[in-house]
């Protein structure tokens, strides 16, 4: 492909985010506007919003890649992916948006009137903040690297620098439009390209293909899979959904709790149409692009496969358009997280002003990049869906305990995201040195879901139990207060 080509896809992309970015900072005026976009954005328009930045270099490559590498085992992904927007609207949407909290810390804080549980809840956040943004910077790097052929630091430089510039100067409400921009140009840039090839290998045009035997082997399909981690990772991605802080802060913003739960359910309708294009992009692969089948080269297979199935110039503009959908997904998922950063740390150490969510926003896009720049991907989902199992593991019961259970107590949630933490942590970061000397323990490691999450609710709830004058006694007025609904 022309690199000329691959520069103007991204030229284009990042001044549109540019444009719409600081077309929110016309309207943005308020604090409210900064943190929650003032409460005011409806369904329709949050669950773009939503699908903008939930889509994220995992699922825009990724997806693909696993299909392409694993076969149907990573067809667990998108529909783990989409199944925890399920788990939102039936336990978590509404009562969220009730609880009139700007981020989660402060949920937590409103419901165990615990300025310590808050802190490691704003700590939690964070880490997991920049575990999720730094595999977004790799697939920059990725795409940048294929596009134009600059170094991979590149790719990365530019998608910090820009969301930092666009969320600190924007805030909540910019981000809204960008990322509502975004999701529809992210489906658009899959959709496109998958009818072209379609129709072209339909007629008999592009590459030969592999025959159906080697191409979708019977070791690659539901025969091979492992229960153990199959279980594990549907627990992660279920859970895991419930506890991103980037996803939850968008609930705010709605009006009320039934735009939370409508949002939810055109945000399940949009993710349900949208996998289904990574999906066919990882089959397509593995019929006519077998070769990426590495590790190193896989996240690759939908930037490369529309310029070997669709002859000239037309395969290098649905190029183009991939590279301009996967840089929108760098930037849309990398500014949700950092708004959702900027406003805890803003909150807890800066003040909770404008200026120092600005100073906030800034910060938060530096140090991922940081990491991004002296690490190497794994691999894309995989990555981000270890992210799902920390946030399973911490996050995500307290949310649940706290929303329906009254005994919950400060000091069971702290020692409950501290187990969960500390067990996720150290087999996603000591993993690899164990199992070399304990084979057996592998696959427990590599998808630790499946026991962090049952240790870190027991031990929630056996130490709430074990401490029951440190129920608060605001929970009955709490609980009252997010689950009754509003009046119209």
């Amino acid at each position: 492909m022309n690199a000329g080509i691959g520069y103007a896809a991204i030229a284009l992309v990042a001044v549109a985010t540019a444009l719409i970015g600081f077309y929110g900072l016309r309207v943005s005026r308020t604090t409210g506007d900064f943190y929650v976009a003032s409460r005011t954005v409806r369904p329709w328009w949050n669950a773009s919003a939503i699908g903008g930045e939930y889509l994220s270099a995992a699922s825009f490559l990724g997806i693909a890649g696993l299909i392409l590498l694993t076969g149907a085992d990573a067809m667990w992904f998108p529909i783990g992916y989409t199944a925890g927007y399920l788990m939102l609207l039936l336990f978590v949407a509404a009562p969220l948006r009730r609880s009139g909290a700007y981020t989660i810390p402060d949920f937590t804080e409103a419901r165990l009137g615990s300025r310590p549980a808050r802190l490691v809840t704003s700590g939690l956040v964070i880490v997991i903040g920049w575990f999720y943004i730094v595999p977004q910077l790799q697939g920059a790097a990725l795409t940048v690297r294929i596009a134009t052929g600059l170094p991979s630091w590149a790719g990365s430089l530019a998608v910090a620098v820009i969301v930092a510039i666009v969320v600190a100067a924007g805030g909540m409400r910019s981000i809204t439009f960008v990322q509502a921009f975004q999701f529809w140009l992210k489906l658009s840039a899959l959709a496109v390209p998958v009818v072209f090839i379609l129709i072209v290998t339909g007629t008999g045009g592009g590459a030969v293909s592999l025959p159906p035997a080697l191409a979708f082997a019977p070791e690659a399909g539901p025969a091979g899979m492992d229960v153990y981690r199959t279980v594990s990772l549907m627990v992660a991605l279920l859970l895991g959904t419930l506890g991103l802080p980037h996803v939850l802060v968008r609930f705010y913003t709605n009006p009320d709790g039934v735009a939370a739960r409508r949002t939810t359910v055109i945000v399940l309708c949009l993710l349900s149409v949208f996998y289904l294009f990574p999906t066919a992009f990882g089959l397509l692969g593995r019929a006519f692009a077998p070769d990426l089948a590495t590790p190193g080269d896989a996240d690759a297979l939908t930037l490369l496969l529309p310029g070997r199935l669709v002859p000239g110039p037309w395969g290098d503009l649905l190029t183009a358009f991939v590279i301009a959908g996967a840089f929108g997904a760098f930037l849309s998922t990398s500014s949700g997280l950092v708004v959702s950063l900027a406003g805890v740390i803003s909150q807890d150490v800066l003040g909770g002003s404008i200026r120092g969510f600005r100073i906030a926003a800034v910060a938060s896009s530096l140090v991922p990049l940081a990491v991004s720049l002296v690490t190497e991907s794994s691999g894309l989902a995989a990555g981000v869906g270890l992210v799902f199992a920390f946030t399973a593991s911490t996050l995500a019961p307290v949310l649940i305990l706290g929303i329906w259970w009254r005994g919950l107590t400060a000091r069971g949630a702290i020692a409950g995201m501290l187990t969960g933490g500390s067990l996720s942590g150290l087999a996603i970061l000591a993993g690899p040195a164990i199992w070399a000397h304990a084979p057996v323990l592998r696959g427990f490691l590599e998808q630790p879901a499946a026991w962090t999450v049952p240790l870190a609710v027991l031990v929630t709830v056996a130490v709430s139990r074990a401490d029951p004058r440190g129920v608060p006694r605001g929970a009955d007025a709490f609980l009252v207060r997010v689950h009754v609904p509003e009046a119209r």
